[in-house]
C-alpha cells in the first residue's frame, strides 16, 4: 500500500529477553525481508541488558537498534526507563554507549522535555552520544499528545545536531496526517525526515501519498484482519484498527459501530460485506 524509507518495529523491554518474557519478545520482533531496512526498539534503564540486548537483536538480523526515550506511559517510567530517562541525561548516555557494544547502528526516539522544554540541556548529551539517529516528538512528556507538536523548536535541533552530532539522521515527530505535510516539513526545518506513528493507523497508503476510494478501504480492512488473525494476535487489538480505518465516509458510524462487536475475521468479513451491499 506504500512502504516508508525505514521500519521501525513495537517497542519490546530490554529485560524482557532475559525473562519469561523472552518469546514474547522474539514473536513481536520478527520481520521478513520486504520490510527492511528495519529498526528494533527498546526500554529499559539497565546498562547490562541494553549491553546483551543488543547482541541479540543484532544476530536476529536488524538493520539498527533504536532507543526508546520518551515513552509516557506511566509503568514503563516506573522502571526508570521510557520518558524518565529525560531526568537522567548520564544513565542516557551509559544506555546508548551500552547499545553500540554490538557494532549495530544506534538511535534514540525522545521528547523536547520531561515537564518544559529542555532542548539545549537535554538533546545536547544525547547528541555528544552520537547516535546514528536522532527522533524527537515535539512534546513533552507532561503533554503527552495533547495540544499540537512544537514543530517551531526544529531549528533549535537541528543547530544542536549540527554542532555535537553532524552525521546524525535527525527525525521529528508529532501530529504529521499527510505526505505532503511531511515534505514540507522537512523542507521548513531541515529535518532529514518524518517519523510517522498515529497517523498510519486506519491509512495504509499513507507513504503512497494515495486517497482511496471507499471500495479499497473496505477491502483493506478485511485484508488487514486476515493477516492479523493469520499471526495469532489477539482480535481485540483489530478494534482500533476498525474505528481508526472506518471514518469519512457515508455510514461509517454504523459499520464502526458493529465492527466493534466482531471477534474474528468471518464475522468482520460479514459486516463489511452487508455494508457494502447497501452502499452499493
Amino acid at each position: 500500500y506504500g512502504k516508508p524509507s525505514v521500519f521501525w518495529r513495537e517497542v519490546v523491554p530490554a529485560q524482557g529477553f532475559f525473562s519469561k518474557g523472552r518469546d514474547h519478545c522474539l514473536k513481536t520482533l520478527k520481520f521478513n525481508s520486504r520490510e527492511r531496512p528495519i529498526v528494533a526498539q527498546i526500554f529499559g534503564s539497565n546498562p547490562d541488558q541494553f549491553r546483551d540486548a543488543s547482541k541479540i537483536i543484532t544476530n536476529l538480523g536488524f538493520d539498527g537498534l533504536d532507543i526508546n526515550m520518551g515513552c509516557p506511559d506511566r509503568d514503563i517510567e516506573k522502571q526508570g526507563a521510557g520518558a524518565s530517562l529525560i531526568k537522567s541525561p548520564s544513565l542516557a548516555r551509559e544506555l546508548i554507549r551500552a547499545a553500540k557494544t554490538a557494532g549495530i547502528p544506534v538511535s534514540v526516539k525522545t521528547r523536547i522535555g520531561y515537564a518544559k522544554n529542555e532542548i539545549s540541556e537535554w538533546i545536547s548529551e544525547l547528541l555528544k552520544e552520537k547516535p546514528a539517529a536522532l527522533t524527537v516528538h515535539f512534546r513533552t512528556r507532561k503533554e503527552k499528545y495533547k495540544g499540537t507538536a512544537h514543530w517551531e523548536l526544529a531549528k533549535e535541533v537541528v543547530t544542536l545536531r549540527d554542532f555535537y552530532s553532524p552525521k546524525t539522521v535527525l527525525l521529528g515527530n508529532g501530529d504529521v496526517q499527510t505526505l505532503k505535510e511531511a515534505k514540507e516539513l522537512v523542507k521548513n526545518t531541515r529535518l532529514d525526515g518524518i517519523m510517522i506513528g498515529r497517523a498510519i493507523v486506519g491509512n495504509p497508503w499513507f507513504f503512497s501519498g494515495k486517497d482511496p476510494v471507499l471500495s479499497e478501504k473496505l477491502e483493506a480492512i478485511i485484508e488487514h484482519a486476515e493477516i492479523f488473525e493469520k499471526l495469532g494476535g489477539h482480535f481485540d487489538v483489530m478494534k482500533k484498527h476498525f474505528h481508526a480505518s472506518t471514518k469519512g465516509f457515508r455510514g461509517a458510524k454504523d459499520l464502526r459501530e458493529k465492527l466493534m462487536k466482531v471477534k474474528n475475521v468471518e464475522e468482520a468479513r460479514g459486516a463489511i460485506t452487508a455494508f457494502n451491499c447497501l452502499v452499493v
